[in-house]
């Protein structure tokens, strides 16, 4: 059994360990909170663009020609993994570098694949084994949607020169506080989904023209569609960081409890010892 001293320095050590991670416990549910309001009041806005464009798609059946809806044999394909700059998050950046190797290695193992990382800790990983066509890390030190929008750009641009045959975005998508969704979803190029019989096509006046409006808004569309998963990838990080935590807090009270006892016993052990002693040298005086 350990002696008193290392106990002691062990339950100052858990102790002080338990007091970092409740703060950070709380510091991430108050940047949960805000990051939750915006993905939030985000998804209803980026849902119902969706839902327009593929509504006017249907109605001029298909998307008619336009450089981001083109289907090219897929020959190089770009994946965008969002992770977070910072860890103590449990699985939330392991599991999207996971699924990125997953889809280099058996979804494209015959083509060729490149990524582009948003957030430190799978870039960092990822540029060991992947090609790497850039990093945009500084996103989330003050996520807008114009920082978002010339990244989106960029992409569109090259997808544009037949650079990239496909984009892929994936990320972890915000459910609750103690659930994240590793989502891939197709970026580019736009697929054009028939509304089913239960679907009613909106009957719209088009001013200039159909095919203008949908040319306008397909950009906008995308810039949105990456916004969302860099706000759902936020969220999901303050979530994740939150469950860790408190989960982490929870093993360091009960291993200071445990250490407590420890010590308690030791020291019992110690007094009774010293009595014992004190007994035997009175019985051998009077002897």
């Amino acid at each position: 059994m350990a002696n008193l001293k290392e106990i002691r320095n062990r339950i100052a050590s858990v102790s002080s360990t338990m007091q970092i991670t409740s703060a950070m416990k709380m510091v991430s549910a108050a940047k949960l909170k805000k990051a939750q309001d915006r993905i939030t009041a985000m998804r209803p806005y980026a849902t119902k663009l969706t839902e327009l464009i593929q509504n006017l798609s249907a109605n001029m059946g298909g998307v008619g020609e336009n450089s981001y809806t083109t289907v090219r044999p897929e020959k190089k394909i770009l994946v965008i993994a969002i992770t977070s700059n910072r860890g103590l998050c449990g699985g939330f950046n392991a599991n999207i570098i996971k699924e990125t190797l997953r889809l280099g290695r058996e979804d494209f193992k015959a083509k060729k694949v490149d990524v582009l990382g948003i957030g430190k800790k799978g870039g960092d990983i990822l540029s060991k084994t992947q090609t790497m066509k850039s990093r945009h890390d500084s996103l989330f030190d003050d996520l807008n949607f114009e920082d978002t929008a010339l990244v989106a750009v960029e992409v569109m641009e090259e997808f544009k020169k037949g650079i990239y045959d496909k984009v892929l975005l994936v990320y972890n998508r915000f459910k609750n506080a103690a659930t994240q969704l590793i989502t891939v979803e197709q970026f580019l190029p736009i697929v054009s989904e028939e509304i089913s019989s239960e679907k009613t096509r909106g009957d719209y006046l088009y001013e200039p023209s159909q095919s203008a409006i949908v040319k306008e808004l397909l950009p906008k569309s995308l810039k949105i569609q990456l916004f969302k998963a860099l706000l759902d990838s936020l969220a999901s990080e303050h979530g994740a960081r939150m469950t860790a935590m408190h989960k982490a807090t929870d093993n360091a009270t009960e291993l200071r409890d445990q250490l407590k006892l420890t010590y308690n016993k030791a020291r019992q052990a110690a007094i009774t010892n010293e009595i014992l002693e004190i007994v035997g040298g009175a019985e051998a005086l009077n002897g």
